[in-house]
């Protein structure tokens, strides 16, 4: 019996089967079916098995911060590979270092100090034990905020649709209205001796692309430190340059106590880092948290490739372009408004037609995303050039006229 025999008699399918509905025969049913199977990428465009190309509005959902195929990222990891894939934690080696000394300085305090994971949620997992670690029981999160889907990380997500069947969680979270100063100050007064940190997202993504707003984050910081609690930022999907600042608390001028990210961070490699300065960098000491991958080397050579290439050009040049693309969506008939910064957009269509839209999105050879159903979500690589996103723009606008 051949190899391709015994494929067919455990699955039912040859390697000649669609690669979407071999998915479904092989795979957990946590995503449903993918309407498409990408083959191949180079710069903002990817390929499909059928050759079908699409411009990618969506980057992996924020995570391909340099496009698809980037010369750096492919020379950097091939050569860390063919050097030293892994080591553990119980060693040192020059990628995490490095990068950790590049983020670092991209933070302004030197007395900062860093933790590799693998992902976001992993970031925040560990956000969490260092709120914990204060002696502290008290973690205050955001209504409709999204930090993951490990138990820690979705006892600090706000959305009741994601964490009911999961119940009960890690205990003492507790959730204030998104914006309003006034309520998580009358919170935090409930108890503030007990109150270990206050997390947010700058822009909260998974909800639909909504901003903190203007002054929100500067009084949640004052807030912090008049009772010495932790401001914990989830720059998880708003990091690496994607709003059109390095780190999107900058906006406001302000400096959290700890900072998570990942994403856009490995350009599509696997990793998360939680950020912790001031008396926070302190609470980690040997045996209070670990991982067996995070920080591995090879991951990290992508990123200081990222971090190196993340300039504050490239980052002004993502601030012109979210801007363009603004502008020129909103002039559609069927746009409500256009929220967000940078490359980290929400168009808010006057409908709630925003699932149709993706999936018509298809045949007009766009890669886009619908957080909720009034809301298409935009975050294409960070190197997306003019000429494709004005493609883009063309294209989205006949689809919004399709679907009306």
């Amino acid at each position: 019996m051949s190899n391709e025999d015994v494929h067919t008699a455990h699955t039912g399918h040859t390697a000649h089967t669609p690669l979407n509905q071999r998915w479904s025969q092989v795979l957990s049913n946590t995503y449903g079916t993918p309407p498409v199977a990408i083959v191949s990428g180079r710069g903002s465009t990817v390929t499909d098995e059928e050759g079908n190309e699409y411009i990618d509005m969506l980057a992996g959902i924020a995570v391909n911060t340099l496009g698809y195929a980037h010369p750096a990222i492919v020379e950097a990891v091939s050569r860390q590979v063919a050097s030293v894939g892994h080591v553990s934690n119980l060693f040192a080696s020059q990628p995490v270092v490095e990068v950790a000394a590049k983020l670092i300085e991209k933070v302004g305090d030197s007395q900062t100090r860093v933790f590799f994971s693998n992902s976001g949620a992993e970031a925040n997992e560990a956000a969490f034990k260092l709120a914990r670690l204060t002696g502290r029981r008290r973690i205050l999160a955001a209504q409709h905020g999204f930090h993951g889907r490990t138990m820690g990380s979705l006892a600090m997500t706000g959305q009741p649709g994601k964490r009911k069947a999961f119940e009960p969680f890690p205990g003492g979270v507790e959730f204030y209205t998104f914006g309003d100063i006034d309520y998580l100050t009358t919170l935090v007064e409930q108890d503030p001796q007990d109150t270990a940190a206050i997390i947010l997202e700058p822009i909260q993504g998974e909800t639909g692309v909504i901003p903190a707003p203007d002054g929100f984050l500067k009084a949640v910081r004052a807030l912090c430190d008049e009772h010495g609690i932790l401001m914990i930022v989830d720059e998880v999907q708003t990091g690496v340059g994607r709003t059109g600042d390095f780190f999107a608390f900058q906006h406001e001028g302000v400096l959290p106590d700890v900072i998570t990210m990942a994403k856009g961070l490995g350009a599509g490699l696997p990793i998360g880092a939680t950020i912790s300065r001031g008396a926070a960098a302190h609470l980690f000491t040997p045996g209070t948290h670990g991982t067996t991958f995070g920080g591995n080397p090879v991951a990290c050579a992508a990123a200081a490739a990222v971090l190196e290439l993340v300039d504050d050009s490239l980052v002004a040049d993502v601030a012109r372009k979210g801007e363009k693309l603004r502008r020129e969506l909103s002039k559609s008939p069927y746009v409500a408004t256009v929220r967000g910064r940078g490359l980290m957009l929400g168009v808010v269509l006057n409908t709630s037609v925003a699932k149709d839209v993706v999936a018509a999105g298809f045949k007009h050879g766009l890669i886009l995303n619908a957080p909720s159903s009034e809301v298409v979500r935009l975050t294409p690589p960070l190197v997306i050039t003019d000429a494709e996103l004005d493609q883009a723009i063309e294209r989205l606008h006949k689809v919004l006229e399709e679907v009306g």
